[in-house]
C-alpha cells in the first residue's frame, strides 16, 4: 500500500523517515489568505474553500476551476495524482464529493450524499484497507453516521454515538483511527473501521484532567500522532501514540507561533498551516513520529448473506452446511443463542426456524450408518439445560428435533462431530471450565427413531475452549483454547494421546480462538487439506495445513461487497466450509461465517457466504 494513501493527503514527507523535521518558516502565498479552509495538491496547486465556494488554484495562484456554493468542512484524500475532496453545502449540509483532475485543472462533481437528518458540525474522510472511501458526519448533539462511497453508490454503514459539541474530526487511515475533538472537553480516538464493537481512547483532556486549557479545537493527523489546537488558549499541542497510550510531547517539540484566534489546521509537507482572523500562516514542525500501519491482510468480498436474526444483540453463533443431491438445494443450519436453530438456502433466505431454546454450536454429518440404515444428523449444544440436542435432516433438507441428552456439564458451550472410519458418529462436547466429553451416538432402529448417547471419555484443557473440528480421515481432533491457541489430539477414544500445540496465540492468531473447519478437496488425499480458524481478536481468519507441521498459508478478512449491499464480518464465533461444487461462485466450495456486527446498515447478526475460490486465489492455495 502506498505511503501517501496510508498517511492521508499531505503527509508524504513525514512518511519517508522517522527523522525530526525542522524546516524554515514558510510564507504562504497571498492568494490563500481569503480561504477559510485549504489543502495542498500534488504539483504545488491548492484547493481553497471560502464563502464563495471551492476553488482549484495552480501553484501560481491562477484559478483553474470553481464550484460556486456556500460551503464548509473540507477534507481530501490523495493517491498519486488522484484527488478526492468532500465538503458540506452550508445551506443544506449535504456532503458534496468532488474528483480533482489536477493535470486538466478541473473539478468534477460526483454523486452527492443524501441530505443529513441532523445538523452536522463536523465531517471527515477515511480510506480503509479495502481502498473504499468513507465519510463521517457528526452532529452537535452527538448523533453521527458513517457512510461509504463507491462509484455512484452512497451507503449508510452504521450510526454512532459520539461526543456532543464536536467541531472537528480527522481520520488516520494507516492506524484505522477516527479522532474527534469535543469543544469543551478534549480529543477522543475511535476505531474507524465499522466492523466490531469498537473502542474509545482518551487522547487529550482539558485541565484539571489533562493539559488543554480550553478543550480542543482543530486537528491535524501526524505520523503516529495528532496536532491539536487548544480550544481557548494560544497553544498547539502534539500527542504521539505508542501501543495503546497517548503521550503529550514536550513544549520544545512545538516550533510554532500560535496566534490568538487561530481556528483551523492543515498540513503542507513538514509545516503546519494555521488560520486565524488575519488569514493563514505557516510554521515549521518538529516531529519524530512514525506512521502507524496495520499488517497487510487479504480482503475478500462475501457473495451473499442470510436474513438477519429475529433477536437483537449477540444471537447468531455457529453454522453447519448440509449438502443435497441437487447442489442448489443445499442448506445452512445456524444457531441463535436466544431462540433456537435456523435453516437457510443458498440465497440466504430462511426456510425453517426451530424454537428449541438457547443453542450455541452445531455440527452435522451425512449418510451415517445407524440402526441398520442411513441418516443425516445434526447435533447442537443447548445452554438452557446443558444438554446435547439431536436433529435429523431429510432428503428435502427439512430439519426435525430427534432427541436431547443431559451431559452433566455446568456451562455447556462448544461441540463438533466425528465420523470414525468404522462407522457411526461421535460428538465432542465442551464446557467453559475446559472439560471435554466424547459421546458415541447410536440408534436402536430406523422405525422407532430412538437415539442414545454413551460417554466414551473425558479430558480437560486449562482454560475456556469453544470451537473444535474433527478430521475424520485422520482421526484427529483440533480444538481451540480461546486465549492460548489451537491444540490437536487423537479423535479415537480408544487411542488417546497428549494434547499437542498446533498454533499458539501470537502474531498470526489473535485471541479469542473461535470457529474451526477443515477444507479438503473432493477425493483429496487424507494428508491434504486446510484448517480454517476464526482469529476473533482481529476479525481475521487463519488458514493452515491440516497436517503437521501445520504450516500457516495465510490470513484474510471479509470486507464489503457494496454492489450487493453486504458488509464484512467481525468477531466471528463459528464458521463452516465445504469443498462441494455448489455452482456459480461456489464451484470450489463455500465458507459460511458468523458475523458479530451487521452493517450497511446496522441490524441483527447474520451469516455471510464466501466463495472458497476467492480464498484460494487470495492466498495462492493449491
Amino acid at each position: 500500500m502506498k505511503k501517501n494513501v496510508l498517511c492521508g493527503a499531505l503527509l508524504a514527507a513525514f512518511c519517508a523517515t522517522g527523522a525530526v523535521f525542522a524546516a524554515p518558516a514558510n510564507t504562504l502565498p497571498s492568494f490563500t489568505q481569503e480561504a477559510e479552509e485549504l489543502a495542498r495538491l500534488p504539483g504545488g496547486g491548492w484547493l481553497t474553500l471560502d464563502k464563495h465556494g471551492l476553488r482549484l488554484l495552480n501553484a501560481s495562484g491562477q484559478e483553474q476551476d470553481r464550484i460556486a456554493v456556500r460551503a464548509k468542512q473540507l477534507d481530501t484524500r490523495i493517491n498519486g495524482g488522484k484527488v478526492l475532496a468532500v465538503f458540506l453545502e452550508a445551506d443544506t449540509q449535504r456532503p458534496l464529493p468532488v474528483s480533482v483532475d489536477v493535470q486538466a485543472g478541473k473539478l468534477n462533481r460526483l454523486a452527492p450524499f443524501p441530505i443529513p437528518t441532523f445538523s452536522v458540525e463536523a465531517s471527515c474522510l477515511y480510506r480503509d484497507a479495502q481502498q473504499l472511501d468513507h465519510l463521517f458526519l457528526i452532529g452537535k448533539d452527538g448523533q453521527a453516521e458513517q457512510w461509504v462511497m463507491q462509484g455512484e453508490q452512497r451507503s449508510l454503514v452504521r450510526k454512532l454515538a459520539l461526543p456532543p459539541h464536536a467541531k472537528h474530526c480527522r481520520a488516520d487511515d494507516g492506524a484505522r483511527r477516527l479522532l474527534v475533538s469535543e469543544a469543551n472537553m478534549g480529543v477522543w480516538s475511535y476505531e474507524a473501521d465499522s466492523e466490531g464493537m469498537g473502542k474509545r481512547e482518551v487522547v487529550a483532556l482539558r485541565k484539571p484532567y489533562g493539559q488543554l486549557d480550553g478543550g480542543a479545537g482543530a486537528l491535524a493527523v501526524l505520523p503516529g500522532g495528532v496536532a491539536v489546537l487548544d480550544g481557548k488558549a494560544e497553544k498547539l499541542h502534539l500527542y504521539s501514540h505508542q501501543g495503546s497510550k497517548w503521550t503529550a510531547q514536550p513544549a520544545q517539540a512545538v516550533a510554532l507561533n500560535v496566534r490568538k484566534g487561530d481556528s483551523q489546521l492543515a498540513l503542507d509537507g513538514n509545516s503546519l498551516m494555521l488560520r486565524g482572523k488575519n488569514g493563514w500562516h505557516a510554521r515549521p514542525l518538529k516531529w519524530a513520529g512514525q506512521a502507524e500501519t496495520s499488517p497487510a491482510v487479504a480482503i475478500i468480498a462475501p457473495q451473499a448473506q442470510t436474513e438477519p436474526m429475529a433477536r437483537q444483540g449477540d444471537a447468531a453463533d455457529d453454522p453447519a452446511i448440509w449438502l443435497s443431491s441437487n447442489p442448489a438445494d443445499a442448506r445452512i443450519l445456524g444457531t441463535n443463542k436466544k431462540q433456537g436453530l435456523l435453516v437457510y438456502d443458498l440465497q440466504g433466505k430462511q426456510t425453517q426456524l426451530l424454537e428449541v431454546g438457547r443453542l450455541n454450536n452445531v455440527d452435522l454429518r451425512q449418510n451415517i450408518s445407524l440402526g441398520g440404515g442411513k441418516v443425516d444428523l445434526a447435533v447442537a449444544t443447548q445452554r438452557d439445560d446443558n444438554s446435547m440436542m439431536l436433529f435429523t435432516i431429510n432428503a428435502d433438507g427439512v430439519v426435525a428435533e430427534a432427541g436431547r441428552f443431559p451431559t452433566g456439564l455446568k456451562s455447556i458451550y462448544g461441540m463438533c462431530l466425528y465420523q470414525p472410519a468404522s462407522g457411526g458418529v461421535e460428538a465432542f462436547i465442551n464446557d467453559k471450565d475446559g472439560t471435554f466429553q466424547q459421546y458415541k451416538v447410536e440408534m436402536s432402529g430406523m422405525s422407532g427413531n430412538k437415539f442414545s448417547a454413551t460417554l466414551l471419555r473425558s479430558f480437560k484443557v486449562a482454560t475456556q475452549p469453544e470451537g473444535c473440528v474433527a478430521d475424520d480421515a485422520n482421526a484427529r481432533l483440533f480444538l481451540g483454547e480461546e486465549t492460548r491457541g489451537i491444540w490437536t489430539t487423537s479423535a479415537d477414544a480408544a487411542k488417546p494421546d497428549a494434547l499437542a500445540m498446533v498454533l499458539p496465540v501470537g502474531a498470526q492468531l489473535t485471541a479469542d480462538v473461535e470457529g474451526m473447519a477443515i477444507y479438503r478437496q473432493p477425493g483429496g488425499k487424507a494428508d491434504s487439506g486446510y484448517l480454517i480458524v476464526s482469529s476473533q481478536g482481529d476479525n481475521s481468519y487463519v488458514v493452515l495445513d491440516a497436517k503437521a507441521p501445520y504450516k500457516v498459508r495465510g490470513r484474510f478478512k471479509v470486507g464489503f461487497n457494496l454492489p450487493a449491499g453486504i458488509d464484512g464480518t467481525s468477531e466471528t464465533d463459528g464458521l463452516d466450509v465445504t469443498s462441494a461444487n455448489l455452482g456459480g461462485a461456489y464451484a470450489q466450495g463455500m465458507l459460511v461465517i458468523q458475523d458479530g456486527y451487521k452493517r450497511l446498515p446496522d441490524g441483527p447478526q447474520n451469516f455471510k457466504y464466501v466463495a472458497w475460490g476467492d480464498v484460494a486465489k487470495a492466498l495462492k492455495l493449491e
